[in-house]
């Protein structure tokens, strides 16, 4: 009886097994106990560029305008940003940075030479918005500025008089000019950008002259009042695996990162699965959505090859690398002008985020800054706004949902995924993160990709007695839902209410095209 009793236990395990991969169910493995890398709240930083409307009624709306200000910065913008926690602020570009000439934006606004924007649009830039403006949105938002030099038609003195303007209190004339124009004390700031895209719009350089370039400016980017320099080195094109030997090289010979003449190492990569037909950010099939997805996991590759080529000359990964430009690029919205790139933002685009900020977290131990593009009415936007009025994004949203990973400790995962598959080609089903806070809380992050199914996940939480879980979630009823002006929001946070924690098992049912994030306490 005992040898029969042991083949039916045998039976039954197996028929509860083909059952558990007939229903499709994902199995997750959290170590609550072995976090040991921190996902830097940089990740969660953005990106303003003069450029259509993201600094000009985006941010900046000027001292007399009816649209309420503090010293012309909206506060309705101010006050949405601080909600979601911005760590950074990357400005004035992008290719505009490197036709900014940042004396022409400082002083009485009335005495401001004008330019044109060559870039974007070829419109009058007027100069209002300039440094001390900047930095007057920084200390409103509490996040740090990231500020990017011009070498492409700029000199090494320009940009290190910037520099001293910015951050010495020294007997020098650059602190006095600060102060005539009505800063007494110097800021702090850390991150300076040596360059942007120094292979196209900052200078059509080679990775040798450029590699020159940075130990030139670097080395006259000095240290003042106590502010050690975060400098960042421009990369090359995405998959510019080269340049990024070349930069490393050169400098690693030198051990120049120790003498503080490189901290970072950029890399740029917009989700664009075909650059001859971007295709509109609204009306798109399952086809579009999947194109979309597949595309945006390749910062998965990007990430690595190029982390594995840092790794070569800096084992200890001293030198950040920093995502300062990503996000999805589509066709601008129709009728508005081709060079300001504004495009209306879906639960698309909240589901690329998400899948973005769960590989920056993924990679946290290299990857210490990312700068989605861009912040205000300019292709992946957290803002949109319309005279006096503004919209919350979708990708707002995860934002906001995804806060609670800032500067939390990592946790190690093993997840199996299923596949979601569209004619030949197969990607996961789901994108997950698992962060502690300094609080002992768990957080666990999870995007069902899939357009139309729903997933279940069983999730295993090993080193951790916590019993109680609860969670929101992000989704619509159509893949293409999107928040409009003087219209009910169709994607928002909402409660969510699909997972069961019992003896250090949660259990989760994803509805399709979601984003989740749960608590475990």
């Amino acid at each position: 009886m005992a040898g029969k009793h042991v083949v039916i236990i045998f039976a039954f395990l197996c028929m509860q097994t083909v059952l558990l991969a007939q229903s499709g169910m994902n199995t997750l493995v959290v170590h609550a106990d072995g976090g040991k890398d921190t996902i830097s709240r940089f990740i969660y930083g953005q990106f303003a560029e003069h450029l259509g409307h993201g600094i000009y009624g985006g941010v900046w709306v000027g001292e007399d305008s009816p649209i309420p200000n503090t010293r012309g910065i909206r506060n309705d913008v101010v006050a949405a940003l601080k909600k979601i926690r911005v760590s950074a602020v990357r400005w004035p570009g992008g290719c505009f940075a490197d036709e900014y000439h940042w004396g022409a934006g400082i002083g009485p606004r009335a005495n401001r030479p004008k330019m044109v924007n060559t870039n974007w649009g070829g419109v009058t830039e007027d100069n209002s918005f300039g440094t001390h403006e900047f930095m007057d949105l920084c200390e409103q938002l509490g996040c740090e500025p990231v500020i990017c030099g011009n070498i492409g038609s700029g000199t090494v003195k320009e940009m290190s008089d910037w520099v001293q303007y910015l951050t010495s209190d020294g007997d020098n004339p650059m602190t006095e000019l600060r102060k005539k124009n009505g800063r007494e004390k110097p800021w702090k700031v850390k991150f300076w950008c040596v360059g942007n895209e120094t292979w196209g719009c900052g200078g059509i350089m080679s990775a040798d002259h450029y590699a020159n370039e940075l130990g030139r400016y670097s080395y006259f980017l000095k240290n003042y009042s106590g502010t050690p320099l975060y400098k960042i080195s421009s990369g090359g094109l995405q998959e510019d695996y080269a340049w990024t030997e070349t930069i490393m090289k050169k400098w690693k010979n030198t051990d120049a990162w120790l003498q503080g003449y490189m901290s970072g190492y950029s890399l740029h990569y917009y989700t664009v699965p075909d650059w001859n037909k971007k295709g509109t950010a609204t009306d798109f099939a399952e086809k579009d959505w999947f194109a979309t997805l597949s595309s945006t996991l390749k910062m998965d590759e990007l990430i690595r090859r190029h982390a594995a080529i840092m790794d070569a000359y800096d084992a200890q990964r001293r030198i950040g690398l920093i995502v300062d430009e990503w996000g999805n690029w589509f066709d601008v919205e129709p009728g508005t002008n081709p060079g300001f790139l504004y495009q209306q933002n879906t639960l698309r685009d909240a589901m690329v985020a998400a899948v973005n900020l769960n590989l920056f977290h993924k990679h946290c131990d290299r990857v210490k800054m990312a700068n989605i593009a861009q912040m205000v009415n300019v292709l992946q936007a957290m803002i949109l706004t319309k005279g006096p009025e503004i919209v919350l994004t979708p990708t707002y949203y995860v934002f906001k949902m995804y806060s609670v990973h800032q500067d939390a400790a990592l946790l190690p995962m093993e997840l199996q995924s299923e596949s979601y598959t569209n004619g030949k080609d197969s990607i996961p089903t789901l994108s997950v993160s698992a962060s502690k806070d300094r609080e002992g809380r768990i957080h666990i992050s999870l995007a069902n990709l899939h357009p139309t199914k729903g997933e279940n996940l069983r999730c295993e939480l090993k080193g951790t007695t916590s019993a109680r879980v609860s969670g929101e979630i992000i989704t619509a009823a159509t893949m293409n839902a999107y928040n409009d002006f003087g219209k009910p929001e169709a994607v928002n946070i909402k409660p969510f209410k699909g997972a069961q924690l019992r003896n250090g098992v949660l259990t989760v049912s994803l509805p399709a095209k979601s984003i989740v994030t749960l608590e475990v306490n």
